[in-house]
């Protein structure tokens, strides 16, 4: 995870106003209107509900995506993680379920239970290059076989009535770059809206996305084109959006290290500045989150404390100590005391400072 604060851009934020770089206000995906223009990421042990309403509950973000889940566990009755996965409360929507699969029965089949289950849009997973689901021709494996990519596409447009979309990857690697054909095919289709992840499977989280590809996508179909990759700051997605023409940025892995960034391309968009989160935004936001993860009573949340920990704290004076603290504890409610007295502390102890100046 490359987190925010290690990647600072230096872009003068006068001349991406002055040369008209600025995020559109809403996208519409088939009936749904999304605003701002702005989807957190599909992501395997990060997007939950818990964290979803989190990032909602910040501000700035249009659409939240579930976890990527597989088409046959969810019509599996006993598979309890699918139904942990698509668990999700009134105040998520506008929300998306992503699927996986390469089944085009199965597939829809799914997507109808989905829809049934209240969600707002359907998207199914090219994207993912983890080796256990390529090896299953699922996520990015399937974009060495478009004409399968194909009929899943018509088999879940013919199912469900609610807008259905897709992320995908450019291609397996640089030799078979398919992204513009898979586009014009989802269009074709009846699909929604396409969401390029501008690299390829090859390279997996590593190098440079080409967002010129994302461009190639927008002059080639007229549905909504989301772009993603390399988007770290407020500039960055202005950018994306300049040099692209994408009409809505999507974020993955700079939301877990900077829950702020949606909150934050709001404000860039409107005033061409932003809030930098302080110690004690910090401390109110790693707490609120903990504490949901201890209501929600989720099976794993010792276990997503532990991994949220590095992100939450990195750059916090002290948090080396704090992480060790939070590691070596073996509960929720003491992973949150801890927490608690090492920002209370650090907190009183800035005050007396302050008094004593």
């Amino acid at each position: 995870m490359r987190k925010f604060w290690d990647n600072p851009v230096n872009v003068d934020a006068g001349v991406l106003v002055r040369a008209g770089a600025s995020m559109p206000d809403h996208v519409v995906i088939g009936n749904i209107q999304i605003a701002p223009a702005t989807v957190l990421a599909p992501m395997a042990g990060v997007t939950d509900t818990v964290f979803r309403r989190f990032i909602r509950n910040l501000g700035g973000c249009g659409l939240i995506m579930t976890e990527f889940t597989s088409a046959d566990g969810v019509l599996r009755a006993k598979d309890q993680k699918a139904k942990r996965y698509l668990h999700f409360y009134e105040d998520e929507h506008p929300i998306s379920a992503q699927l996986f699969g390469s089944d085009p029965r199965v597939m829809a089949d799914a997507a109808r239970m989905v829809e049934d289950l209240g969600f707002d849009l359907v998207d199914l997973n090219l994207g993912c290059p983890a080796k256990k689901v390529v090896k299953c021709n699922g996520g990015s494996g399937l974009l060495r076989d478009l004409p399968a990519i194909g009929k899943i596409f018509e088999a879940v447009r013919a199912a469900i009535k609610i807008p259905f979309t897709v992320k995908f990857r450019a291609g397996w690697d640089d030799e078979n770059i398919v992204c513009v054909e898979l586009a014009k095919m989802a269009e074709d289709c009846g699909l929604c809206a396409v969401a390029l992840h501008a690299r390829t499977r090859e390279q997996g989280y590593s190098g440079a996305a080409r967002w010129e590809w994302i461009t190639a996508i927008k002059q080639a179909v007229k549905i909504p084109v989301i772009g993603n990759g390399d988007i770290r700051t407020p500039q960055d997605a202005c950018s994306i959006v300049a040099q692209t023409g994408c009409d809505a940025v999507m974020i993955g892995r700079t939301a877990p290290a900077n829950p702020w960034i949606f909150r934050q391309i709001e404000q860039y968009t409107a005033s061409g500045r932003y809030e930098e989160p302080a110690e004690a935004d910090r401390y109110q936001m790693i707490r609120t989150y903990f504490r949901m993860l201890i209501e929600e009573e989720l099976p794993d949340a010792v276990g997503k404390m532990k991994q949220f920990a590095s992100w939450f704290t990195h750059g916090v004076p002290g948090g080396a100590g704090l992480r060790k603290a939070i590691y070596e504890s073996k509960s929720a409610p003491e992973i949150l005391a801890r927490v608690e007295e090492f920002f209370e502390q650090r907190l009183c102890a800035a005050s007396a400072l302050v008094r004593e100046l």
